[in-house]
């Protein structure tokens, strides 16, 4: 791969600024951090940035949903609905992040994965979301559970839980502070600036 470094100064160079970002919204995205079905999500200091994401079809297995608090860095609490999938498959993934880019203001940088034929997979996916919107379908589902007992997290008894068996949600858009995951293919990857959000 070949590279022509301009001598001008004070030019941003989009191609390696793009390569070094890659690992952190990757990261960001999949944490790499093993979280054990039912836990509570790592704990780890949010910024102070929401992302979105969006699929077509989400499918998964083992689901369990209770509330819960991110933080930032600074302390600043966030109410959340906190998901826990225990294995998910994603369709036409899309997510986006509004940053500050300095000397250029706000951009868009925007993750795609999981087009055509290829699919998006995820184990032991937690999500901190605070909206969440699409066309549901629960078996096995279980609405009004102790979450302490539900989880195994003595943290959370007598807090309002649900779990099902098997979720389907198409068209999903959904805001969030947090997503970790056990592990997480992302069939298809591709990274970029775009003029808009995945919604």
């Amino acid at each position: 791969m070949t590279e022509q470094v301009g001598r001008a100064t004070g030019r941003t160079r989009w191609r390696r600024f793009g390569l070094a970002m890659i690992p952190g919204l990757v990261g960001a995205f999949a944490l790499g951090f093993a979280v054990q079905q039912g836990a509570l999500a790592a704990s780890f200091a949010v910024s102070g940035t929401q992302f979105k994401v969006s699929s077509s079809k989400l499918t998964g297995t083992g689901f369990q949903q209770f509330g819960g608090l991110d933080h930032e860095a600074n302390g600043t609490p966030h109410p959340v609905a906190i998901s826990v999938i225990g294995s998910a498959t994603l369709e036409d993934l899309c997510q986006s992040v509004r940053v500050s880019i300095p000397g250029l203001g706000s951009a868009v940088v925007k993750i795609n994965a999981g087009a055509g034929d290829k699919v998006v997979k995820a184990t032991n996916l937690v999500v901190d979301a605070t909206q969440l919107a699409g066309d549901a379908n629960f078996t096995n589902m279980a609405i009004g559970r102790d979450a302490g007992e539900m989880t195994g997290n003595s943290q959370l008894a007598g807090a309002f839980g649900q779990s099902a068996s098997t979720v389907t949600i198409e068209n999903l858009q959904q805001t969030a502070w947090a997503t970790t995951a056990g592990e997480f293919t992302l069939a298809g990857l591709s990274l970029g600036f775009s003029g808009s959000e995945c919604f």
